[in-house]
């Protein structure tokens, strides 16, 4: 479905920094950049909040996605109160982290049977298909009614549900075909994908995957690590998705023949 031997795009896209964004883009950033934040519920015996930590992935949309347990408290604590928060963390390793950014996002935690929601999750944390179909495991989505970004000293920002959520409604044959799309890029096209990683995302080597794409770019995993790089134009469809994986592919070979 997607063969990336062909030619390059006419611009050429570098992976962004949130600071080097504007407040939604660079949220939308951290956001797709997680791989787990820590969820706040409401305890249900007490009313006090209670944080816990989960693993996350992104909807093609930037809904926030994760998978819990009945067995654990913060499930019981939805059950009762679905209001939660989640607040993700984009200040890797940074010497002061209060100066790096973050997004807590607002809103209601909802259960989720959605075949799409499953595949982005699983995508990004392949060994939880070993406990996905336990009966006491559920997806969940938290649907955003509102955000506070924080983008280091002195740049915090409110952000709307419009912000942190792409409008696909423009993009339903790119929806149709992700798993298509992503399972081709992964099962016939590593050496592509890991030429991505290491020639545009400046990472090191290793088996890198592609655990999802969108109209504004794609992210890859590898290893507990997580890069996303971006299209040079918003795609909408499966011929405009291969045509900037092609491009990618090819600024990515011309580079490593320059080094």
């Amino acid at each position: 479905m997607t063969d990336t031997d062909g030619g390059m795009s006419a611009r050429t896209p570098e992976p962004s920094s949130p600071a080097q964004l504007p407040p939604g883009e660079a949220a939308r950033l951290i956001m797709r950049r997680s791989l787990k934040a820590a969820l706040a519920t409401l305890e249900a015996s007490s009313g006090h909040p209670y944080a816990s930590l989960v693993t996350i992935a992104t909807d093609v949309d930037g809904t926030p996605l994760f998978l819990i347990s009945t067995l654990a408290l913060h499930t019981q604590n939805l059950k009762s109160d679905a209001r939660a928060s989640l607040l993700f963390d984009g200040t890797d390793a940074a010497g002061d982290p209060l100066a790096g950014g973050r997004v807590t996002v607002i809103g209601r935690a909802v259960k989720t049977s959605r075949a799409a929601a499953r595949e982005r999750f699983l995508g990004r944390h392949g060994p939880a298909r070993a406990y996905a179909d336990f009966p006491d495991f559920s997806f969940y989505e938290l649907e955003p009614e509102r955000a506070h970004f924080i983008g280091g000293f002195g740049r915090i920002v409110d952000l709307a549900p419009a912000d942190l959520l792409l409008d696909i409604s423009d993009a339903s044959d790119l929806v149709a075909a992700h798993a298509d799309i992503v399972s081709h890029m992964n099962d016939d096209h590593a050496a592509a994908i890991a030429l991505y990683a290491t020639e545009l995302a400046g990472a090191p080597g290793g088996p890198w995957r592609m655990t999802g794409l969108d109209p504004e770019g794609f992210d890859i995993v590898c290893d507990g690590t997580v890069r996303r790089l971006p299209f040079t134009k918003r795609v909408t469809n499966p011929e405009e998705a291969r045509r900037e994986l092609v491009a990618l592919a090819a600024l990515a070979r011309e580079r490593q023949s320059q080094r």
